[in-house]
């Protein structure tokens, strides 16, 4: 075969694998995912409270939920005491929507395109009648956010009524306290009038220490 022939095979090799990696990028499981299980089963909504209608907007599209910021926020049917959430997210256009907690609203882990950068937990650093301390807690410390339309992977940590939030590897909420927190509840994903898309949604439950 001629050199001119190689190196067109080889090109088209490699643009093969780029654009089957691309497809295939919205289905790769997450790193370090021992003891984890999905919430979400890449397949449809299943263990989510969505109705007819919500379902003509949070649809399932290649392993991922694609919402099109016109109905409302979407609620596991189960509810969560202490655990670990990971969950791959993706603004395609800039937007704000949001993680809840323990069926708070307040409790949101902020997902945006803002200077404070996603992470931070707007109900509690807002709340002026919260001490300044947890309102401090609740502004992430750094914006880790990667551009609009590339995928982005919190990893949310909660323990009691204190959370710590690390998004794309880097620590952007460190043991925040939020007072007021109810012991358990379910998780949503928010609607706030705009596009979202979710995937790879992972939940390890922690076990409290039995008491002496």
């Amino acid at each position: 075969m001629s050199g001119l022939r190689w190196l067109g095979v080889a090109l088209l090799v490699v643009a093969f694998g780029a654009a089957h990696g691309d497809v295939c990028g919205a289905k790769e499981p997450m790193a370090d995912t021992e003891g984890f299980v999905p919430i979400f089963n890449g397949k449809d909504l299943a263990g989510w409270k969505a109705d007819d209608a919500a379902r003509e907007h949070w649809k399932v599209v290649d392993g991922v939920i694609t919402y099109d910021g016109k109905n409302k926020t979407l609620w596991t049917e189960a509810e969560f005491a202490d655990f670990i959430l990971k969950v791959d997210w993706r603004l395609p256009a800039k937007g704000d929507s949001g993680i809840y907690l323990r069926g708070s609203s307040k409790a949101q882990c902020n997902i945006w395109v803002d200077p404070l950068g996603s992470g931070e937990v707007w109900g509690y650093r807002t709340d002026k009648n919260q001490p300044e301390a947890v309102r401090q807690a609740a502004t992430p410390k750094k914006v880790a956010d990667k551009p609009v339309g590339q995928w982005n992977t919190f990893v949310i940590t909660m323990k009691g009524d204190r959370l710590t939030v690390v998004l794309n590897g880097e620590e952007v909420i460190s043991d925040a306290q939020l007072p007021g927190l109810k012991p358990s509840g379910p998780i949503a994903l928010q609607h706030h009038g705009n596009p979202i898309e979710f995937r790879n949604i992972l939940i390890k439950e922690l076990k409290k220490p039995e008491a002496k």
